[in-house]
């Protein structure tokens, strides 16, 4: 059985029956690489090109049958959107004052890069292509509307980057605009020997160094709160600013070829916070070698190091990485299979219903709770219990309200977006973010997070009331 062929070769695709996951669109990494680098090359790549574009999907529109017609007004929002995106990347990196940075000056500098770091086309060599106009390259200096089309591909792969090595997505989101700034501001000097990838990384990379000069945080301690109840085991590492990262937000395999460097593995909430306690240079050379998969060489060239330091730092970051990652990690690395998607119906339908002890079961004896940025912290199923049941409780003076949830993912992970309709009222508000890790039919960690983020997971921040 085959479903479907391969768009690339034309060779059909191995059927899915008795298999997990997303079907295959290609028969082999090859062929999803070179349609990935035949799309960089498209003249729906220039802004002029784009525009064509969407000109033809609209005249291409029928409104019958339904399934073709929606198929096309998809592909149509699809083009706007990214036209969109362009448009205001240009704006923003282009216009005086239309964008606030995240510092003001740079306290590095974006000097010309030598080498290529990742496989992509190189631009300003005599008789290259630019990936931009398709044409011959006859100057690197780029139009704003073009040097918008060409960076805008790389946003979402440069926000994943910036999220490592800050743990933040606000500041992923204002650090990847401070790299289009400087790019835009250091174009002029972007002598084409290396890819505009390693040009892009290494100015990402740049800013986020800068940034975490200006703005040293170190992981610290939680501390018990006066008349809590908080557990007998010792208090969990509090990293404030830790928020959670969007699944949908991640570049596809196609976007991205390089999978290592999407990997969920290193997205997931304990690898966050744990790189987190490295001093950044530690940070971005551990990124860049074990992430990204850059050879000692390529991240010496892109920190401005030598390979000798590059190496020492590894070799000093990785034992820090292993200690304050769980023992048990390898077995909850893999998707999350259709047992742990019971689990998180549960524990939903749990909450709804305000029934404490299947919560409860749920967890496991030594379940931990935090609540970045906020300071409360549990360690142990009985003590997040005590806690729960003065909130969940419609006799208790601290009742919060009855709760709906929506399911999500962040983070690689099982995550649930919980609204609570208060006492007295008929709306569900947006209460809180909960990221689930689980091993085997038990939750062994919940991080909680603030709703304001719920837009970025496609979540709204309220739910009519019940009907």
């Amino acid at each position: 059985m085959v479903d479907g062929v391969c768009p690339g070769c034309g060779e059909p695709l191995a059927g899915r029956t008795g298999r997990k996951g997303r079907s295959s669109v290609y028969c082999s990494a090859a062929c999803r690489q070179r349609a990935y680098r035949e799309r960089r090359a498209a003249p729906s790549d220039t802004v002029q090109g784009l525009i064509e574009e969407v000109g033809r999907q609209v005249r291409e529109l029928v409104p019958a049958p339904p399934a073709v017609f929606y198929s096309g007004v998809s592909e149509l929002a699809t083009s706007v959107g990214r036209l969109r995106r362009i448009a205001r990347t240009a704006r923003d990196t282009a216009g005086p004052g239309t964008a606030d940075p995240v510092m003001e000056e740079p306290v590095m500098e974006e000097p010309v890069m030598e080498e290529p770091v990742m496989e992509e086309p190189v631009m300003g060599e005599p008789g290259a292509v630019d990936p931009v106009t398709t044409g011959p390259v006859t100057e690197v200096a780029l139009a704003e509307s073009d040097f918008a089309a060409l960076v805008e591909s790389y946003r979402r792969e440069l926000r994943v980057h910036c999220y490592r090595m800050s743990g933040s997505y606000d500041d992923a989101e204002d650090l990847v605009q401070e790299t289009f700034l400087r790019a835009w501001r250091a174009r002029d000097g972007f002598a084409g020997r290396a890819s505009v990838r390693t040009w892009l990384y290494r100015i990402a990379t740049n800013a986020c160094l800068d940034f975490q000069r200006r703005t040293p945080r170190r992981p610290q301690r939680y501390e018990p709160l006066p008349g809590m109840n908080h557990g007998g085991a010792e208090p969990p590492a509090r990293i404030t600013w830790l928020q959670p990262y969007p699944d949908d937000d991640l570049p596809s395999t196609e976007e991205q070829p390089d999978a290592l460097a999407v990997s969920r593995e290193t997205l997931e909430l304990v690898f966050l916070a744990a790189i987190q306690h490295l001093p950044p240079r530690q940070r971005a050379v551990l990124v860049l070698r074990d992430v990204l998969g850059l050879a000692a060489a390529e991240t010496a060239a892109v920190l401005d190091m030598t390979v000798a330091s590059v190496n020492s730092a590894l070799q000093r970051a990785r034992p820090t990485l292993r200690d304050h990652l769980p023992r048990r990690r390898a077995e909850w690395t893999a998707e999350a299979d259709v047992r742990e998607r019971e689990i998180l119906a549960r524990y939903m339908a749990a909450a709804e219903r305000l029934d404490l002890t299947e919560v409860a079961t749920l967890l496991s004896e030594d379940i931990t709770l935090t609540m970045p940025p906020n300071p409360f912290w549990f360690v142990g199923r009985e003590a997040l219990v005590e806690f729960l049941s003065v909130s969940l409780d419609p006799a208790s003076p601290m009742f919060l309200g009855h709760w709906r949830h929506l399911p999500a993912r962040a983070n690689g992970q099982l995550a649930a977006g919980g609204y609570v309709r208060r006492p007295g009222t008929t709306v569900y508000r947006a209460q809180v973010l909960d990221v689930l890790r689980v091993e085997g039919d038990r939750i062994v960690e919940i991080t909680s997070f603030e709703p304001h983020l719920f837009p970025a997971f496609g979540l709204p921040l309220r739910l009519p009331a019940d009907r």
